[in-house]
């Protein structure tokens, strides 16, 4: 990628995190969102503001990015973050509480909010610590006799 493209891409990063990421409250539901950008068939990203404003190429690249990012962020998290934020964002759902935890630990759906590229060791770092989230929240909201 030459300086200027880079250059593209940083900009379109910060057009994103301004104008779509900053009205998302917590990095786990910006996570899922950016995640939910992403075309499962083709690995591809897609913003209809920012391929307007940016072109689709270098839209693709900052999602891309700021994916990486994000996903870094929150797999480095505290347990007692990650828990509080996906308290959060569980709540922000339809369903209810118990039903989100109970879906989640059973079908694993954070698992798609993993970046294609991503090591080994930071995927099992993340699928462990939300794992391990989840089982603290449940037991927030399930305690033991």
């Amino acid at each position: 990628m030459t300086a200027l493209r880079q250059s593209e891409v940083a900009i379109a990063c910060r057009d994103l995190q301004r104008h779509t990421l900053e009205g998302i409250h917590g990095d786990l539901a910006r996570l899922i969102y950016i995640a939910s950008t992403r075309d499962y068939a083709t690995g591809r990203y897609h913003h209809d503001g920012l391929s307007y404003r940016c072109g689709p190429d270098v839209a693709n690249k900052a999602l891309e990015s700021c994916h990486k990012e994000i996903f870094l962020t929150v797999a480095l998290r505290s347990l007692e973050v990650l828990v509080s934020e996906l308290e959060d964002y569980a709540r922000s759902t339809a369903g209810g509480l118990a039903q989100f935890i109970s879906t989640w630990a059973e079908l694993q759906h954070f698992r798609v909010v993993v970046p294609l590229d991503c090591d080994k060791l930071t995927l099992e770092m993340f699928v462990s610590n939300v794992t391990v989230a989840l089982t603290l929240l449940r037991s927030r909201i399930q305690p033991s006799d």
